[in-house]
C-alpha cells in the first residue's frame, strides 16, 4: 500500500471515510472524489486529497486519474436508497450505471490495474437462508438492478482494459470507527441501526418496524449486519490480493448471522427505556431475509473480523450520534 496512488471515489461517505482512514494508515496516497451529496466535509480525511467532482463528469474523472497517476480504484460513489430507486430510476441509472461506464472509460490509457466496486447483497434478490457467491442473481428492486449492472460493465471491460477487480457484495452495513472521528451522518436511507442511534438521544424514543408478516420465525425482517470498520478492512485485504494474486475476486461481505429486525429492537430496548415501537407496513423493493455464506471470504483472504458483536455495532453508532450532535 505504501506510496501506491489510490482513487476513492464517494471516500467522503459513510463507508469510504472508513476505508480513506484505514488507506492512510497505510501510508498509501489518497485521492478522494466526491460530489458531496450524499458526502460530508466533516468526513473527508485531512491527510487525503480531496477533489469535489461528480462520476457522470467524464472528462474530469479522466484527468484526476491521469493527472494522479492512480494505480488502484475503489469505487463507492453511487446512490443507495432502495425506496428513492423505484420512483426515480433515471437518477439511479444515470449516476450508478452511467457513472461505474465512465469511470471505466476514463481508466482507458491510465495505469489503472486494480478496481474494487462497492456492491450489494440486494443482487441475489430474496433467498431462504444463507448465500454463496455462486448462487444466480435475481435483484428485485431498481437499486439492485443498478448494482448488478455496475459488476456487469467491471466483469467485461476487465480483460480489454487489463485490470484486475473485487467485486464486494455488502450486507446490512453499521456502526461507527473506533477512533470516534467517523460515522453515519446520512439519515434518509432509512438504515435501522443509524435510526435507532438517532433514537437514543431522545426521551422517549420512537423505532418503526416496517413489516410483521414476512415469512420469518418473527414477521420481521431478517440481514447480516456487518461493522464498518470491518468491511473497510476487507477492501484493503481484497486490493492486496487482487495485486498480488493478479486475479479478480467476488466476495460477500458479511457475518453469516442474520438478525431479525424485533431482534435487534430488542436490543436497543436493554439499553434505552421507554422506547415505543410503531409497526408500519412494508417497504417497496425490501426482501424477507437474507445473510451471507462466509466461506470464500475467510479462504480467499484469511479474513477474520473483529467487531461481530451487535450489540457492539449499536453501542458505536450510538456513541457517534452523541458526537455528532455536538459537532452540528
Amino acid at each position: 500500500m505504501k506510496n501506491t496512488n489510490i482513487l476513492v471515489t464517494g471516500g467522503a461517505g459513510y463507508i469510504g471515510s472508513h476505508i480513506v482512514e484505514l488507506l492512510v494508515k497505510a501510508k498509501a496516497n489518497v485521492i478522494i472524489y466526491d460530489n458531496l451529496v450524499t458526502g460530508f466535509k466533516e468526513l473527508i480525511n485531512k491527510k487525503a486529497k480531496f477533489i469535489n467532482g461528480d462520476i457522470k463528469n467524464l472528462k474530469k474523472l479522466s484527468k484526476v486519474i491521469q493527472n494522479n497517476n492512480i494505480t488502484s480504484i475503489i469505487h463507492l460513489a453511487a446512490y443507495l436508497n432502495v425506496s428513492e430507486s423505484e420512483k426515480n430510476k433515471k437518477k439511479y441509472y444515470k449516476n450508478n450505471v452511467i457513472g461505474t461506464l465512465n469511470l471505466i472509460n476514463a481508466c482507458k490509457n491510465s495505469q489503472v490495474t486494480n478496481i474494487i466496486l462497492s456492491s450489494s447483497c440486494s443482487v441475489y434478490g430474496s433467498v431462504e437462508g444463507s448465500v454463496n457467491e455462486k448462487l444466480r442473481l435475481n435483484p428485485q428492486s431498481y437499486y439492485a438492478y443498478t448494482k448488478l449492472r455496475s459488476e456487469n460493465i467491471i466483469k467485461k471491460n476487465s480483460k480489454e482494459l487489463k485490470f484486475n477487480y473485487g467485486i464486494l457484495r455488502y450486507f446490512n452495513v453499521a456502526g461507527a470507527s473506533n477512533s470516534g472521528k467517523i460515522g453515519e451522518i446520512e439519515k434518509s436511507y432509512g438504515h435501522l441501526i443509524k435510526n435507532l442511534a438517532g433514537q437514543s438521544l431522545k426521551s422517549q424514543p420512537k423505532v418503526s418496524i416496517y413489516g410483521k408478516n414476512y415469512n420469518t420465525k418473527d414477521g420481521t425482517c431478517i440481514r447480516d449486519y456487518i461493522h464498518v470498520s470491518d468491511l473497510a478492512d476487507i477492501h484493503l485485504k481484497t486490493l492486496k490480493k487482487i495485486t498480488k494474486t493478479k486475479k479478480s475476486i467476488i466476495l460477500n461481505c458479511g457475518y453469516g448471522k442474520g438478525y431479525s429486525v424485533k431482534e435487534i429492537v430488542d436490543i436497543f430496548k436493554l439499553l434505552k427505556k421507554d422506547v415505543i415501537v410503531q409497526y408500519q407496513k412494508r417497504r417497496v423493493g425490501d426482501i424477507a431475509q437474507i445473510y451471507a455464506d462466509t466461506k470464500k471470504i475467510k479462504k480467499d483472504l484469511n479474513w477474520k473480523p473483529k467487531f461481530n458483536d451487535i450489540k457492539k455495532i449499536l453501542i458505536s453508532a450510538i456513541k457517534w450520534e452523541k458526537k455528532l450532535k455536538k459537532l452540528r
